[in-house]
This record gives C-alpha cells, structure tokens and sequence, in this order.
C-alpha cells in the first residue's frame, strides 16, 4: 500500500485552522497538500510539516477559481506512484467582516459568496468527481454560527456560510449511498489563531484559553470525524468552548 493522501484547501498562516488540520493529517501519516492563495503562507506550513518529519507540498490555488480547482485535483490524484489516491478533501476557505448592512458593496457580498460558498461547490464536485469512483472518501466543510442565523452586521457572511451548508447536505444524501462521507463543521465562536490574535487582541485577552477555541482540538474533530465507520457516520458536527453562549 502507498501513501495516504489528503488535500486541504484554503490553508493561510502557521496559526491557523487550515495548518492545524495540515499538521493533524501529517501526524497521522498522511502526505499532505496544503492548498492556499498565498505561495508564502502554505510554503512556510508544508516546510513546518516536512521539518518535523511529516511530508506536505504546497500547491498555490485561487478556489474561487474553477481552473485552480481543477488543477489541483488533477495534480493530487494523478501523482500517485508511490501514494494512494486523495481519501479526504477539506474546505476551509473563508472570511468575515462586520459591515452595516447599508454599506455593503455589491461587489463585497459577491466576494463573500465566491470565497465562502462557490468555492466550496467548485471543491466539492471535483471531489466527488474522483472520489465516487472508488467508492469512498471523506469531504468536509468548515462552517460557522453564521451557518446557521445570520447576525445583525453579517449578512455577506451568513448568506455565504448557510449556501456551503446547503452544499454540503446536497452532497451528503447524493453521495452518502455511494460511499462517500461528507460532513459539515459549524464552528461557534472565536479561534485562538493568528487571524483573531491580530484583530481582536483584545477580545483574546478578555477570553483566554479557555473562552475560545483551540486549533488543534479543532482539528482533532475532524480527524475523527474521517475515521468515523459507515454505520455511524456524522453529517454536521458543531463545535464551541465550554463557555460559549448559544
């Protein structure tokens, strides 16, 4: 047997979901490919991986971008000398923004939808694509709170958000009976990662450890939701600190 392979897309700073998901796989023996828009950023992943032992490639992806898509899940499953095809596909891409609702570009909304959602659909059917096939495989998408009730301030991201949901549940109950596990991940409440650390300093002060949520037992959720049995499988999971209010 070759090499277990995942792929995970929309990976950005060291500190963040996508590399702690990254660095879960890869401790776990799996080739990693860290897919992302930044070179910099994923380079500096894959190097941590490959570092510690692990073995990862960066692949610079725009997934909003149906070619960069494509290309990616070409190169991933047709690089298989030594490696097994791709059995696990994550979608983490994502952002978020509070705008008065007034103040909401059209073009902003439009970017939201293409980075939060469409890209997610390009993700996915590729996915499937390969994946259905061989008759199993996992695909999970990061969510969030905003997948499920849109907040005053969020529009552009709830709408985005609750499209991947729906994305997510269409494909599980067309692909479930095929052998293909997909699974939605709604994460409630801040991350103690590189992104809030640097625009909410003082919300993570104010929080601690223990008021927002940790990469890595993030990421501990979705590997075990990939080593779920068939006869007991998840379709959405949602995860927050102890003292989140929901």
């Amino acid at each position: 047997m070759g090499i277990k392979v995942a792929i995970v897309v929309g990976v950005g700073a060291e500190l963040g979901l996508g590399a702690a998901i990254c660095r879960k796989l890869a401790s776990e023996h799996y080739h990693v490919v860290v897919a992302g828009r930044t070179s910099e950023k994923i380079e500096a992943v894959a190097a941590s991986i490959r570092s510690s032992g692990g073995s990862a490639e960066a692949v610079v992806t725009d997934a909003t971008k149906e070619a960069d898509v494509i290309k990616l899940f070409d190169r991933a499953f047709s690089d298989t000398n030594d490696r097994e095809i791709p059995e696990l596909v994550v979608f983490n891409a994502g952002n978020n923004q509070r705008i008065d609702f007034r103040d909401v570009p059209a073009e902003l909304f439009e970017e939201f939808w293409r980075i939060g959602c469409f890209a997610g659909f390009l993700v996915g059917r590729e996915a499937a694509r390969r994946m259905v096939p061989h008759g199993r495989g996992s695909v999970i998408f990061t969510g969030a709170s905003g997948s499920l009730r849109g907040k005053a301030g969020y529009a552009q991201f709830a709408a985005a958000k609750a499209g991947l949901r729906m994305v997510s549940q269409s494909m599980a109950r067309e692909l479930g009976p095929q052998g293909i596990h997909v699974a939605h991940v709604v994460v409630d409440g801040g991350i103690n990662g590189d992104r809030l650390r640097k625009s909410q300093p003082a919300r993570v002060a104010e929080k601690g450890d223990s008021g927002l949520l940790g990469l890595d037992a993030i990421a501990e959720n979705y590997w075990h939701i990939h080593r779920q049995p068939r006869s007991a499988w998840t379709q959405e999971l949602d995860l927050r600190p102890f003292g989140e209010v929901f």
